[in-house]
């Protein structure tokens, strides 16, 4: 279609369907799974990429933090690019643009180099997730879009988790390289089975005016926030000048692009979106019960490491039972889900998670294998519940022609929420267990017989070597405390979500669920 300059096409057909809606569905959800996955999947090859490439360790996490930082910024201008490009379009065109990435990140000879082709690799990622939700949610009948969403929130559970599994095998078995080359042959797989299936779909498109105050703001105040939150722990936060310097930048630029965006004519992120009470409520939901998911989804496998003495690879077999009742109860989920109040089941799912996260204040040291697995198996159920009821809210009173604005933005921050958690629990994990190393060790002293006993017996006669396992006994025994005060939290913060969510109000199959959303544009 041509584009003219402010125009509004006529209205599109209503209703389109893909020659093959299961090769459309799978289409979409490969390339997904290939951009999700890719969040976690270098994170146990750090040290052998860092090492390849004559990097420091400290220099190799801006492989990560680059594709989060540029990834962040992406996400809010999904809705703007859609308008600009068609949504199928945008869909082709990113994920093409991943797949040259991610040769570039196979290819990478430099840390230098790594670190750019990630970070273009997370901008072109941004608009994938969204629109992918926005063309599943166009392409289904209206009583199968709960399917379409349950089959999409099956792809956001599982493919972290089998990130690191999968990268820490690859990464042994073959080359760090790998991890990214994978990404080819799916990648064009997805373009070129969703550009057959999508062909003819009726899309309008227009030459919105481009925001440059929105942009340059967004840019460098998310940029800012972004590498604030990555680096902050590393850095010791505000004792550190260029975290200062970091958090003035991001607070400026920030309070400038939400004053701008929302008192401009034709902003470059839809801020008004929240004036709808469903998105606004959804979305609220979304990020606090996400934010305390990524935690859980974070703290427990770097337990099982650090203080249970876990592998990577073993870790990853101890959390991956989370995804198993996800990949079962998708086809009910979604067949069945809209027949029931949404906020019944999204309450469910978060008592379940607060239930699992009670339960895990409670380990110890001595916690086995098969009872961690246990307790992540059982949070699955809550998150089989989670996310499908949750994103049918949130889009549930938008217009057609938002669903691709508000899925970016409502994914924005919940990627800004999910960094803020990872931030906030490492860094109380780490003072809480220094503040019980603290107290466990205030009355132990030389001149105790029974401290002086433990030191000879562990050491052997050696008494330094004695009183370092000792310390490092008591330094667990603090890890673990610390661990389950935040578990604690977490199980309250599940809970404060339920309220968040019965601020909505039915129906949730309204706009977005209805004919307004059939040509998704």
């Amino acid at each position: 279609m041509a584009d003219t300059p402010n125009a509004v096409a006529p209205e599109a057909p209503r209703e389109f369907r893909p020659p093959s809606l299961a090769l459309a569905t799978i289409g979409l959800c490969l390339a997904s799974f290939m951009q999700v996955l890719d969040t976690t999947i270098a994170n146990v090859s750090l040290p052998t990429i860092a090492g390849n490439l004559g990097a420091s360790a400290n220099q190799g996490t801006w492989v990560i933090t680059s594709f989060a930082v540029s990834n962040a910024i992406a996400l809010p201008l999904t809705g703007f690019l859609s308008r600009r490009f068609g949504e199928s379009r945008l869909f082709i065109w990113a994920t093409l643009a991943f797949v040259a990435a991610s040769l570039l990140c196979g290819v990478a000879a430099s840390m230098e180099f790594l670190v750019g082709a990630r970070a273009l690799q997370g901008f072109v990622a941004g608009p994938m997730y969204p629109i992918t939700q926005a063309l599943l949610i166009s392409i289904y009948p209206r009583d199968k879009r709960g399917t379409a969403l349950a089959i999409l929130a099956m792809v956001t559970v599982v493919a972290p988790i089998a990130g690191p599994i999968l990268g820490g095998w690859i990464t042994d078995n073959y080359s760090w390289e790998w991890i990214f080359f994978i990404n080819v042959p799916i990648g064009i797989v997805a373009a070129l089975v969703v550009g057959t299936q999508m062909r003819g779909r009726p899309e309008r498109t227009e030459r919105p005016k481009m925001d440059y105050v929105g942009l340059v703001t967004l840019v460098i105040g998310v940029g800012a926030l972004q590498t604030l939150l990555d680096l902050g722990n590393e850095r010791d936060w505000f004792a550190d000048p260029f975290i200062v310097v970091l958090a003035v930048v991001a607070a400026v630029a920030l309070s400038v692009f939400l004053i701008w965006e929302l008192t401009d004519e034709d902003p470059i992120v839809n801020l008004r979106l929240f004036r709808h009470r469903n998105f606004s409520a959804g979305t609220a939901a979304l990020v606090v019960a996400y934010a305390a998911f990524f935690s859980v989804g974070l703290l427990v496998p770097q337990w099982l490491q650090r203080d249970l003495g876990y592998t990577a690879m073993w870790a990853g077999f101890a959390t991956a039972p989370i995804g198993v009742l996800p990949v079962l109860l998708t086809p009910l989920v979604g067949k069945f889900a809209p027949r029931f109040d949404l906020r019944i089941l999204a309450s469910i799912a978060f008592v379940v998670m607060a239930i699992t996260s009670f339960w895990r204040s409670d380990f110890n040291l001595e916690v086995d294998f098969a009872r961690v697995a246990e307790v992540q198996l059982l949070q699955g159920l809550g998150v089989a519940l989670f996310f499908m009821p949750v994103l049918s809210i949130l889009l549930s009173d938008l217009d057609g022609n938002e669903i691709a604005a508000g899925s970016g933005l409502a994914t924005f921050v919940r990627t800004l929420g999910g960094s803020f958690a990872a931030s906030i629990t490492t860094y109380l994990w780490n003072e809480r267990t220094t503040v019980h190393h603290a107290q466990l060790t205030e009355h132990i002293t030389p001149y105790q017989p029974q401290a002086a006993q433990a030191v000879q017996q562990l050491g052997q006669g050696d008494v330094q070597h004695g009183a370092a396992m000792l310390n490092a006994m008591i330094g667990n025994q603090a890890s673990q405390i610390a661990f389950n005060e935040i578990f604690h939290l977490l199980g309250w913060a599940f809970l404060s979500v339920i309220v968040m969510v019965w601020i909505a109000k039915p129906p949730f199959t309204g706009r977005a669920g209805g004919a307004a959303a059939a040509g998704g544009h």
